[in-house]
């Protein structure tokens, strides 16, 4: 018997010997379901989008049994193994993802599927404890202050430093992000660090020449 021939047994009985019955097939995917039903719930509870896809939600759960249900054929044949691997290099995904707790919480979900399939319950298990006590902990960190953007309209006499002079009485820092003037009127961007947005907001509506003015949260947080 050649190198080739010794190869190729070994590759072969290691595939065969990876059979489960439906049983073991049934207790895996249902495993992988729960930690999956996990996930959704942990999703729900940190998630701060304000509009709820369930589309997404449903995926995301659901991602992870695909998932093992592909790791548990692949071990039990070489064929499929080949022939999945054929595919999932051909398929592409276009959908994009905006936001990085997103992307964290879909390759949470698709770990949990591989790891479940492999058979691995325990590490499926500790990963999700770790992960959630992690996210918890560095969620409640003390991080970077939020700043708001003050948005000003005002007519063609209204003076960036009228506006200014009211924020700086009222926010650590007050800094011009866009400036647009036009021939009867003006608009000024301002990123504004403060904790008193009512009084702000008061002030700033007794200067004569501004005509409106929006105070909204920074989407991101500032390096200070």
């Amino acid at each position: 018997m050649g190198i080739t021939d010794v190869i190729k047994k070994s590759v072969l009985e290691g595939f065969s010997g990876a059979d489960m019955s439906s049983t073991d097939i049934m207790v895996t995917l249902g495993i992988t379901f729960l930690i999956g039903l996990y996930i959704f719930f942990v999703y729900k509870l940190v998630s701060k989008t304000a509009l709820y896809d369930k589309s997404f939600h449903i995926s995301m759960t659901l991602i992870s049994v695909i998932t093992a249900g592909i790791i548990v054929a692949m071990q039990s044949s070489i064929v499929i193994s080949l022939g999945m691997v054929g595919a999932l290099s051909i398929v592409r995904f276009r959908t994009a993802i905006k936001n990085p707790m997103d992307l964290l919480f879909l390759f949470w979900s698709i770990g949990t599927g591989i790891v479940c399939g492999a058979g691995m319950f325990e590490i499926a298990l500790m990963v999700a404890l770790i992960t959630t006590v992690g996210m918890m902990i560095l969620e409640y960190m003390p991080g970077n202050r939020k700043m708001y953007l003050l948005i000003v309209n005002g007519n063609s006499e209204l003076e960036e430093e009228e506006v200014l002079v009211v924020a700086n009485a009222y926010a650590k820092k007050c800094k011009v992000k866009t400036r647009n003037i036009k021939k009867y009127g003006c608009d000024y961007i301002f990123e504004v660090d403060t904790k008193q947005e009512k009084e702000l907001v008061a002030a700033l509506r007794k200067v004569e020449n501004i005509q409106q003015l929006s105070l909204l949260h920074h989407e991101g947080e500032v390096r200070v």
